[in-house]
């Protein structure tokens, strides 16, 4: 499947910083140390509703750490999968009258989209759950075969990994018992199914049943789990030990445990990756957002009223994302005004071809680095970008005033600061 254009991400004088992540097994922030390519696996939409300001966040953060590490020298292999065989897609298209490959194809046309116009850099491999289900069969088998998964003696014979499979089984989340228990009922577990050896026990083949999709497979037609399906996509296109894995919070359990406790029982190997990171959730007014209660706000939405992408980034940005969070009509005034100020500055500075301004400049390159490579911590940098602004822009009225930077062309410090914020931010002047 293809992804979407790479955007033109330019390369930045002075001297990189290595990235240190926080790492939700080991709940400390520690140095990512990849090869010469860095290799890192995120997971991709259900594709039966738009992209909204919850998707865009996580794709952003990881989007910001796949700049760092471009910036840092790293060739980088990025993975992202589609899950476009799933439940939610079936159920929304009978709910709208429509085919489930139909409704798919054009939310992932949607998402491509959004994703383009958020200047997110693309996966090098976009692999959809349909593309994956030989490499699904090829694991599920071998997990049968090792003696850490089992199938049903049951009128649908569905097949189920042992959770006591691998000695580590819940290091990813450190969730207690009871925390795994109420999580894995609320996010698509079946504790309840008839015949399995414990309730944590997680799917990892779905037998045929009647109207679904199903492909052949030795132990019989079905269609792949949801986690084993990224730890198939992962493990053939990284290897196990990858640098990073990636997604929401809510992702951490069970999608994440079971993806790496599927692949860890599969290979032999101890750890599927070495950063597993994990975002916040983003609230709209206070209310967490949900499907269920309709408080979506949809990229492609502000895109097509006028809203700059740059200032979505911006919006995102202004908290840290690992923070639970909030969006509003204040955090995106917040956000154009602040876009404002700082094409009003490169402006300034490209006027200003003083020594002093160019230090200044040097100066805020190396304190955006140092901020997104601590973790990415964004407040950081933008506060950053605020005094290089305040600083360039002083109290020159001229500079206050002046409103029409769409087509202005920078120079010198402008150009310099310009360049860093697009490559390092994502963030255009």
């Amino acid at each position: 499947m293809h992804s979407w254009p790479i955007p033109t991400v330019p390369s930045v004088a002075g001297d990189s910083v290595p990235l240190r992540l926080h790492d939700t097994a080991d709940q400390v922030v520690s140095p990512v140390r990849p090869g010469r390519t860095a290799t890192m696996y995120v997971c991709g939409i259900t594709p039966y509703d738009a992209t909204h300001l919850g998707h865009a966040a996580t794709y952003l953060t990881f989007d910001l750490i796949h700049r760092v590490l471009l910036d840092n020298g790293h060739e980088v292999h990025y993975v992202q999968n589609i899950t476009d065989v799933d439940d939610p897609l079936f159920e929304r298209a009978e709910r709208d009258g429509v085919d489930w490959r139909e409704l798919g194809t054009s939310q992932i046309d949607l998402f491509r989209s959004d994703m383009e116009n958020l200047s997110v850099i693309p996966p090098r491999d976009y692999v959809g759950a349909m593309e994956s289900v030989d490499e699904v069969v090829d694991m599920v088998g071998a997990l049968l075969e090792s003696g850490a998964a089992y199938q049903l003696d049951d009128e649908y014979p569905d097949i189920y990994f042992d959770r006591n499979a691998t000695a580590t089984f819940g290091y990813e989340s450190n969730y207690d018992e009871a925390t795994m228990a109420e999580l894995f009922a609320e996010r698509g577990g079946d504790p309840d199914r008839a015949g399995k050896r414990d309730p944590l026990d997680a799917l990892l083949w779905r037998a045929e049943r009647e109207g679904e999709p199903a492909w052949d497979a030795p132990f019989g037609r079905g269609r792949p789990g949801w986690h084993i399906e990224c730890s198939a996509i992962a493990v053939n296109r990284l290897g196990t030990g990858f640098d990073i894995q990636g997604g929401g919070s809510d992702l951490a359990f069970p999608h994440h445990e079971f993806s790496a406790a599927h692949a860890e029982a599969a290979t032999g190997c101890a750890r599927m990756a070495g950063h597993y990171v994990h975002t916040g959730m983003i609230a709209l007014d206070g209310v967490k957002m949900s499907k269920s209660l309709g408080n979506l706000v949809f990229v492609s939405k502000l895109v097509a009223g006028g809203t700059d992408p740059s200032a979505i980034r911006l919006g995102v940005f202004s908290g840290h994302y690992r923070s639970d969070r909030d969006w509003s009509e204040d955090v995106l005034a917040e956000a154009n005004d602040r876009l404002s100020r700082w094409r009003r500055a490169a402006v300034a500075a490209s006027g200003d071809s003083g020594a002093e301004t160019e230090r200044a400049t040097a100066q805020l390159i190396a304190a955006i680095r140092e901020a997104l490579s601590d973790d990415l911590d964004t407040p950081r940098a933008l506060a950053a970008v605020d005094e290089w602004a305040e600083g360039v822009l002083g109290d020159s009225p001229a500079h206050a005033e002046q409103t029409d930077t769409e087509s202005a062309e920078f120079s010198g410090a402008g150009a310099d600061a310009a360049a860093a914020l697009d490559a390092l931010l994502g963030v255009k002047l």
